[in-house]
């Protein structure tokens, strides 16, 4: 059962390398810089651009909200961010929600985003409650592709032509995780 408050709370994860911390204003320049890297825009398809008055707006309202969880990836040692993550969309009767992530550039290749993905799938399915996390990747971006399927996700659809980037068409990959050894799934 998806715990109501559980949304409301902006917890701080802990793993060996990374800490999950709540996305504020102390990370809205590294946030903003992150999103105008060219490669991180194509990786997330990212078409707007954010002003950087427009993420200091948005992660100051972070805190409040209570329909999402948004959390930035820090380095436990020195407090560097190395990107952020999103819990989002959550349907309570249904029991599943969205996730995505956004790592720096120099973060990729490192083993830090399924380090990151682990934590919040944990949060998403013992503290939350949730059954099913889903996610879309981009048909190009192999990389987290495996990184998904490393963590637990499994590819359930694909979206033609559903990403115009550069000039081309790209399919929009479906994966979801489901809670590990849930009853009702066992029971089938």
């Amino acid at each position: 059962m998806i715990d109501a408050t559980a949304l409301a709370e902006k917890p701080v994860l802990e793993g060996e390398r990374i800490r999950l911390v709540p996305l504020s204003e102390r990370h809205a320049d590294a946030f903003h810089g992150n999103f105008q890297d060219p490669e991180t825009r194509r990786l997330t398809g990212t078409h707007q651009d954010w002003t950087r008055a427009g993420i200091g707006a948005w992660v100051a309202q972070c805190a409040q909200r209570t329909d999402r969880l948004d959390l930035a990836i820090e380095d436990r040692e020195t407090g560097a961010f190395l990107g952020e993550l999103a819990l989002s969309g959550i349907d309570r009767d249904n029991a599943h929600g969205a996730f995505r992530i956004a790592l720096v550039p120099a973060a990729t290749g490192r083993g830090l985003g399924p380090e990151a993905i682990r934590l919040l799938l944990g949060h998403a399915f013992d503290r939350v409650g949730l059954h099913r996390v889903q996610l879309e990747v981009y048909s190009y971006n192999e990389r987290a592709r495996r990184a998904y399927e490393a963590c637990g996700f499994a590819l359930e659809g694909r979206m033609r032509e559903a990403l115009y980037w550069d000039g081309a068409w790209h399919d929009v990959l479906l994966m979801a995780a489901l809670r590990p050894s849930d009853p009702a799934r066992t029971a089938q």
